[in-house]
């Protein structure tokens, strides 16, 4: 497509990347109406899209992903009001595998008017929002030495301070934001699918990783390891979260799915960095499925059943709701989860401790439905390797 440059219009729609602003699944003040009985979601758009499980970055009226088209891999970005298509970055890759099927894998993440996306086969560009013009590009499986895992680098870039950071499986590297020059190497955690995650713990900012190895921190400014929490995994997917008096929550995966999760104290004393495991829990086993936490518990997945567990022993506090490998994101203002099921469907789930609630469930997509769905402003958007969706919500009071 022409490099024409589109302008974001400003409609208080802001969704940066892999997510959300935090990257932690949570929506901060949006309140929804609940009964879609009266309100249902109303669709905006539909169209079809190639395969992938990236999800949406979102500024304004334009959206971005990635997607699969025959032997390309491409970075698309629509208008978000019409789903009209504006402008695409054309890579030849192709990435495939038995268990996914094809496409990218990691969500495009925006930074001061540029759009930052990691391909399934190691491919990092720098691209300009507006019209998708290249400013630079480099392989992170090159600069690593590292191969393309069994099920593709899936790692959402990470922009903090002049850095943008991606997790080439277990080992980050990070560039610089203007030129894409490598400035660093973190240390090798074997393989993994996560993300790097951005943290403060004791007043010091680091980047967690999830690996094989476990939860390895590191310095943005050097990449040089902070400390290290062991806990060997065959798959490592999910994000560590971070409690409200400030320890970590991890979760271990095999090849069958989710392990459980663990809670871990981190502290930095005089004689460095020390991590003591609080408690580990088999009552609530993500396995890439996106878990929040809220008021003192966590919501996610046990398989393909929601479940709570209480953040401070790990005790089940429920389970209910069979949605598949699905995903979800929190209305936080409003506890309340807004789960995209395996199969396609959208739910509004209480988040609340006492019992499990279903509020709300509304038939969305058709085929298999792994994407994070997004929630910018009142626009819900929703994808899985074959199509995507904008609803528009009623928002509560209005």
């Amino acid at each position: 497509m022409a490099a024409e440059t589109h302008e974001a219009t400003e409609t208080g729609a802001n969704w940066p990347g892999f997510r959300g602003p935090g990257r932690d699944g949570i929506v901060p003040g949006t309140r929804i109406k609940t009964d879609w009985s009266t309100s249902p979601p109303v669709e905006l758009w539909r169209r079809q899209i190639g395969p992938g499980w990236s999800s949406f970055a979102v500024h304004g009226d334009l959206l971005y992903t990635q997607e699969q088209r025959g032997e390309d891999e491409f970075v698309t970005c629509y208008n978000a009001a019409t789903g009209k298509p504006l402008w695409a970055h054309r890579d030849v890759a192709r990435f495939w595998e038995s268990n996914a099927g094809a496409g990218p894998r990691a969500t495009p993440t925006l930074h001061d008017g540029r759009v930052y996306t990691f391909g399934a086969t190691g491919i990092v560009n720098a691209l300009d929002a507006g019209n998708g013009a290249v400013l630079w590009s480099r392989n992170a499986a090159s600069d690593t030495g590292k191969k393309v895992p069994g099920w593709g680098f899936a790692s959402s870039p990470l922009v903090v301070g002049d850095i943008v950071v991606v997790a080439a499986a277990g080992k980050l590297v990070a560039y610089d934001l203007a030129t894409g020059t490598p400035r660093w190497l973190g240390p090798d955690g074997g393989d993994g699918y996560s993300s790097p995650q951005l943290v403060t713990i004791d007043g010091v900012s680091q980047i967690v990783l999830m690996s094989a190895v476990g939860a390895t921190s590191v310095a943005p400014a050097d990449g040089k390891q902070l400390w290290k929490h062991s806990w060997k995994s065959d798959t490592r997917i999910m994000q560590p979260a971070v409690t409200a008096d400030g320890d970590l929550l991890i979760t271990a995966g095999d090849a069958m799915g989710g392990v459980g999760m663990r809670r871990i104290a981190v502290a930095h004393g005089p004689a460095g960095w020390t991590t003591e495991e609080r408690w580990t829990s088999a009552g609530l086993k993500p396995s890439f499925n996106d878990s929040v936490v809220h008021n003192g518990y966590v919501f996610g997945f046990n398989g393909g059943i929601l479940a709570c567990i209480d953040v401070k022993d790990g005790t089940r506090k429920w389970k209910g709701g069979r949605y598949g490998n699905g995903q979800l994101v929190l209305l936080r203002d409003q506890d309340l989860l807004l789960v995209i099921s395996e199969e396609g469907e959208l739910a509004l789930v209480k988040a609340t401790s006492d019992q499990f609630t279903e509020v709300a469930h509304f038939p969305a997509l058709e085929g298999k439905t792994w994407n994070h769905p997004v929630l910018a402003g009142d626009r819900l958007l929703v994808r899985n390797g074959n199509e995507m969706v904008a609803f528009r919500l009623s928002l509560a009071g209005g």
